[in-house]
């Protein structure tokens, strides 16, 4: 029996967009139930950034039955409320958001009267509570040594050095990466690193990790990550499934153009989306160079090179989740919309502004379980392509109505 290569999985980052991973990998575990799969967590190899960071942790603590760690996860993402992840009352919305916003309006005014320092537009406390609950950390040790799982990485961006940092723990002994304006550090993954990898810019606050021995502040791991399929490469994949939030695979065409100008909430969803989604698209084109280069060399002239031919498949969503979001707005908690408000967030459906930005913040089961039913549809939809990336075989056709779930889900 041939090995079995080493499956890599990584999951990007993006917010409320996160939901769509979990679809994904829902339709996959429901794929592998449904076929010759061999026993186990398929991804030996977990990767995440941002939401993703979250989404990979909780699926590496459970890999010993990876179905009832996706399980957890869809069951978290089915019934999400705002309030599971950042204060979204009127006290905690005026206690940072509009403070926030004074501050950027008429700071200099006032700084000189009290000592007025919000430190994001929100307080995502509550996250640490949710974390606690959805992953047991303690676990990850037991599941890596009874071989359930190989790597976990999650990524961070260092407001101090500037430098992007790959947290890491692994089974085997994995010397430290150092890359142009990248590096890794091995280090006993916490949920500090989740909180630090999920810190929006601006929208949540920089969580302090030790680093060489000295604190650095910490932001989203989007940040600087100029390649995301970088960590599950130098922890030993051989063959990588990355899941997206964004616009690679969006319906073509044009979109219709405005000539009103941007206002705060469109510049910001634009500059979240260079942050979470382009580096993603110019890693996989880079990665598809590499295997076209080395496909033209000889056997010869292959093994005197450090480059390996690494298979990836890209599951991203077919629809805007922009326009998804844009139906949703009405979802968040007033407060929440109120705030959102003064920066142009408004409207809904095909006259909403601003969505862009909305779409990172709508943690409501409305908004998650839309995309959790997409990313089940898009999915199901490249079946044949997911069984011949893992090199599994049919052992029966999946239900009709295991496949209709993503329809039902979304209503």
């Amino acid at each position: 029996m041939p090995d079995i290569p080493t499956t890599g999985l990584i999951l990007t980052g993006g917010g409320a967009r996160a939901a769509y991973q979990v679809g994904v990998l829902d339709a996959v575990a429901n794929i592998r139930r449904h076929s010759d799969a061999p026993p186990g967590n398929p991804f030996p190899v977990i990767a995440g950034t941002s939401a993703g960071a979250i989404n990979s942790t909780a699926l590496a603590c459970g890999a010993d039955d990876f179905d009832k760690a996706v399980n957890g996860l869809v069951h978290i993402w089915r019934n999400f409320r705002a309030e599971q992840v950042y204060r979204s009352d009127s006290i905690g919305v005026i206690r940072t958001g509009a403070s926030w916003l004074t501050m950027m309006s008429v700071g200099w005014m006032i700084a000189r009267f009290r000592r007025a320092r919000p430190r994001s537009l929100l307080d995502n406390s509550p996250l640490d509570v949710l974390l606690a609950k959805l992953i047991d950390i303690r676990r990850l040790k037991q599941v890596m040594r009874d071989g359930h799982v190989q790597a976990l990485a999650v990524t961070a961006s260092s407001y101090g050095s500037g430098l992007h940092v790959t947290f890491y723990d692994a089974v085997k002994d994995i010397v430290p990466w150092t890359r142009s304006q990248r590096i890794a550090v091995r280090s006993d993954v916490g949920v500090p690193h989740l909180l630090a990898s999920s810190a929006i810019p601006f929208v949540f606050p920089a969580v302090p990790l030790v680093i060489d021995g000295h604190i650095e502040y910490f932001g989203d791991g989007s940040m600087r990550q100029s390649a995301p399929i970088s960590p599950a490469v130098h922890l030993g994949a051989e063959r990588i499934l990355v899941v997206g939030a964004g616009r690679m695979h969006e319906p073509p065409g044009e979109r219709p153009a405005s000539g009103e100008y941007p206002n705060v909430a469109q510049i910001a969803g634009h500059a979240l989306s260079n942050i979470f989604l382009d580096a993603l698209a110019v890693d996989v084109e880079r990665l598809q160079r590499i295997n076209s280069t080395l496909g033209l060399l000889t056997p010869e002239a292959r093994a005197r090179t450090s480059l390996r031919p690494i298979d990836v498949l890209v599951i991203a969503p077919s629809k805007r989740l922009d326009d998804i979001a844009a139906k949703h707005l009405g979802s968040l908690p007033a407060p929440i919309r109120a705030l959102l408000r003064g920066v142009g967030v408004s409207g809904r459906g095909n006259d909403a502004r601003g969505a862009a930005l909305a779409s990172y913040l709508l943690f409501e089961a409305p908004y998650t379980r839309e995309l959790m039913a997409l990313g089940r549809s898009d999915t199901f939809a490249r079946r044949d392509e997911v069984m011949q990336f893992f090199g599994w075989k049919p052992r029966s056709r999946i239900p009709a109505a295991a496949q209709a779930e993503s329809l039902v889900a979304s209503k």
